[in-house]
C-alpha cells in the first residue's frame, strides 16, 4: 500500500499581517490563502500585540509579540520579542521552503538566519528600494540595514522577486545574483475590486461614505506619509477645477483637517475600500520608492483612471502611457493633470476601460500562487541535487 504524499510546506514571513492594514500584508495574505487552497501547507510568521497561533482561512498564522510604537512616527518597523529567533528556527526546520517579504525587517532577519541554520531554501520578495524618509536618522538606518542584513539575505536567496525595474536594480546593487533575480507582479482580487455596476451603485456608495454627489472625486489610498505623496496632492489641490480629494489611510490626519474639498475617511478594511473605489472617479498616488503599489492595482481592477508618478521602474509592465497618466512628482504637474482629467469625461472613460482590462489580464492571484509553487518546488529539487552532489 503506497504512502500518501505529504503537502508541500511553505513558511511565509512578513513584518505585518491582516488585520493590520497595508500593501505587503495584503499580498502575503493573498499568497497564503491561495497557496493553501492549492494544496500547500502554509504557515505565516509575523508580528502581533501578543504571541499567538491561530488558523485563518486554512493558514496557520504564528504571531510573535512586538512593540509597534515606531509606526506612530511613520516608521512601520515592529520590534519583536527575542523569542522570534527560536520560533523561526522551529518553523524553518519543518518547512520545505521559506519565503521572506522584504529584507528590512526583524522577521526576515530571524527567518533568514533560521533558514541558513536549518539549510532550508529561502526566497525573497523585495517590495521597495530605499525610502526617502524625511528623517536623516531613518535614512541612515535603512542604508546600514541594507548594507549588512539585507545584503546577506539577498545574496543567499535562491530567488529574488521584484515588482519593478527600480527595485530590481536596487537588489542587484545590494548583493542579489542576477541569474536569481526576476520580475513577479502581485495579483489583485478582481471579484472584490471591480467597477461600479451602475450609476446608482456609485451614488449609494457616496451616500454611505458621506461624500458629495455632484463633485468629481479623486481618491488617494495609502498611509499619510511623505513617500506616498499625500502632501503633494494637498499642495496641488485646486477646488475651482471641480474636484474634491478623498483620502483613505491613517497617519498625519491633522494635515487634512479643516480643508475645504478634502475628505478623510481613515484606514478602511478591504471590503469598505473596494466600495470606496467604486464611489470615486479617479485615483491619484504620487508616491516614490515603491514597487507597483497594490493600491494602483486595486484602482485599475476597480475601473478607475490612474494618475501616478512617472517611475522608470514601471517599464516591465508596459503600460500604455496615453491611458495611464504618469507624471513628474511635483505639485504643478499634478495640478495640471488633475484639472485636465476632471474636465475630460471621455478621456476618463477610456482610461477606466483600459485600467479594468489590464488588471483582469495581468493581475491574476491564482496564477501568481501557481507560479510561486512551481518556483518553490524547483528550488527544493535543486537544493536536493546539490546535497546529493
Amino acid at each position: 500500500m503506497s504512502t500518501p504524499t505529504r503537502p508541500f510546506r511553505v513558511l511565509l514571513v512578513s513584518h505585518y499581517y491582516p488585520p493590520h492594514l497595508g500593501g505587503v500584508e495584503n499580498v502575503v495574505r493573498h499568497e497564503a490563502v491561495r497557496l493553501a487552497a492549492g494544496g500547500a501547507e502554509v504557515t505565516v510568521l509575523t508580528s502581533g500585540e501578543r504571541s499567538a497561533v491561530r488558523y485563518e482561512d486554512g493558514v496557520r498564522v504564528v504571531r510573535v509579540a512586538a512593540w509597534n510604537g515606531a509606526e506612530r512616527a511613520g516608521v512601520p518597523f515592529p520590534v519583536l520579542a527575542p523569542t522570534v529567533l527560536g520560533t523561526a528556527l522551529r518553523l524553518a526546520r519543518r518547512a520545505d521552503v521559506v519565503h521572506l517579504h522584504d529584507c528590512l525587517y526583524l522577521t526576515s532577519w530571524a527567518a533568514g538566519l533560521a533558514a541558513a541554520l536549518t539549510r532550508t531554501p529561502h526566497l525573497l520578495t523585495q517590495h521597495v528600494a530605499m525610502v526617502q524618509h524625511p528623517s536623516a536618522v531613518v535614512r541612515g538606518v535603512q542604508r546600514a540595514v541594507y548594507a549588512v542584513a539585507g545584503r546577506a539575505l539577498l545574496r543567499r536567496a535562491r530567488q529574488v522577486f521584484t515588482l519593478n525595474a527600480s527595485v530590481a536594480d536596487f537588489v542587484l546593487r545590494h548583493g542579489a545574483r542576477p541569474e536569481r533575480t526576476g520580475h513577479l507582479a502581485n495579483g489583485v482580487d478582481t471579484e472584490l475590486f471591480r467597477p461600479a455596476g451602475s450609476a446608482e451603485e456609485r451614488v449609494l456608495a457616496r451616500k454611505r461614505f458621506g461624500l458629495p454627489a455632484d463633485r468629481t472625486l479623486v481618491l488617494f489610498a495609502g498611509r499619510l506619509v511623505p513617500k506616498k505623496g499625500y502632501d503633494l496632492l494637498l499642495a496641488a489641490h485646486d477646488e475651482a477645477a471641480g474636484y474634491d480629494l478623498v483620502f483613505a489611510g491613517d497617519g498625519d490626519s491633522a494635515a487634512l483637517a479643516g480643508r475645504s474639498g478634502v475628505h478623510h475617511l481613515g484606514a478602511l478594511p478591504p471590503e469598505q475600500l473596494a466600495e470606496l473605489y467604486r464611489a470615486c472617479d479617479l485615483f491619484a498616488l504620487p508616491s516614490t520608492a515603491e514597487g507597483f503599489p497594490l493600491t494602483v492595482q486595486e484602482a485599475m481592477a476597480s475601473g478607475l483612471p490612474v494618475l501616478t508618478t512617472d517611475d522608470p521602474g514601471y517599464a516591465p509592465y508596459r503600460l500604455d502611457r496615453t491611458l495611464v497618466r504618469l507624471i513628474e512628482r511635483e505639485p504643478a504637474a499634478l495640478r495640471t493633470a488633475l484639472a485636465e482629467l476632471t474636465a475630460d469625461q471621455d478621456l476618463r472613460d477610456r482610461m477606466a476601460r483600459y485600467s479594468h482590462e489590464y488588471a483582469t489580464a495581468a493581475f491574476d492571484w491564482d496564477e501568481h500562487a501557481a507560479s510561486l509553487l512551481r518556483r518553490y518546488q524547483e528550488h527544493c529539487q535543486e537544493r536536493h541535487q546539490e546535497r546529493r552532489g
